[in-house]
């Protein structure tokens, strides 16, 4: 991809999540990640039904009329996106590749992010820390971040969860909140990702492919791994075949069940032919809704 495509591929996404993050998730993202607590403003005359504990009792005495404090949440995050670029995500058998999908929705919490004040940072990943991008505020650091999705070129093609969140742990010192956008098609993070979320804030956003739950009755196929690179020969008309396939995908979804509500993070699948704009909307209600 040379230059003049890259631009035009940032500006489009730019365009597209810059604008949903406008019109529909500032209100929610903001309600959906609390900042860190709350900090005196000003003050005001009391009105009848104010708490009696915030009135302010020097300006009170001065004025000979009582008056309460305004307190304002104190709303500066640090938003860390944690990506999978692995080879799997390079998979799509509808309009969007996986990876396209991630890019999107990224960039899509990254202005969501900036319109709150908030720092972002990224850490591209694969089995190995691919890229590190330190939290900053600002749009022209947005843009950097979806050019880096739109044109990232990873050296590895293996996946490993638990050290992208080992890395997190010790790269981002105060309490952040974190995306980890991936496919999950790992095993064997439970015990990172319990001790990334006691420090952290984070939550799972899972990009799939409907192929990925149910293998088609095309014949004989060849499939290639696409983090080993290996070629394999399938007949996909053997319903047992297919059976195994589909068993495989529904213990890949209970782990990842488990592992989550064993951690206590939040989480969303969205398949890459769905709407993703509904499924995040649906997260982030969730998070505002609690006390």
């Amino acid at each position: 991809m040379d230059a003049s495509e890259i631009f035009k591929k940032v500006r489009k996404i730019e365009i597209k999540t810059r604008g949903l993050s406008n019109q529909i998730f500032s209100g929610q993202y903001h309600s959906a990640f609390k900042g860190m607590g709350m900090a005196f403003s000003e003050v005001r005359e009391y009105q009848y039904g104010d708490d009696i504990r915030n009135i302010d009792w020097n300006v009170t005495a001065r004025l000979n009329h009582p008056f309460i404090k305004i307190f304002e949440e104190e709303r500066e995050l640090t938003v860390m996106l944690l990506i999978d670029v692995s080879g799997s995500n390079e998979f799509g058998t509808k309009a969007v590749l996986k990876e396209e999908m991630i890019t999107e929705i990224a960039a899509v919490l990254a202005f969501s992010a900036i319109q709150n004040n908030d720092k972002v940072g990224v850490i591209f990943f694969s089995n190995k820390i691919e890229k590190f991008i330190p939290p900053k505020k600002g749009t022209s650091h947005i843009l950097r971040i979806i050019r880096e999705l739109v044109d990232f070129k990873t050296q590895n093609q293996g996946t490993n969860i638990s050290e992208s969140l080992r890395y997190l742990t010790n790269a981002i010192k105060k309490r952040c909140t974190a995306f980890i956008i991936s496919d999950f098609l790992d095993r064997g993070f439970n015990e990172a990702l319990q001790i990334a979320n006691n420090k952290h804030d984070i939550i799972a956003i899972k990009i799939y492919d409907h192929r990925e739950t149910d293998l088609p009755n095309i014949g004989l196929a060849k499939f290639k791994d696409a983090e080993t690179g290996k070629n394999i020969w399938i007949d996909t008309s053997s319903s047992s075949i297919r059976q195994q396939f589909n068993k495989w995908y529904v213990e890949n979804e209970n782990y990842l069940k488990k592992v989550f509500v064993k951690s206590g993070v939040d989480n969303v699948s969205i398949r890459t032919d769905q709407d993703y704009v509904k499924q995040l909307m649906g997260l982030f209600q969730r998070r505002g809704s609690r006390p």
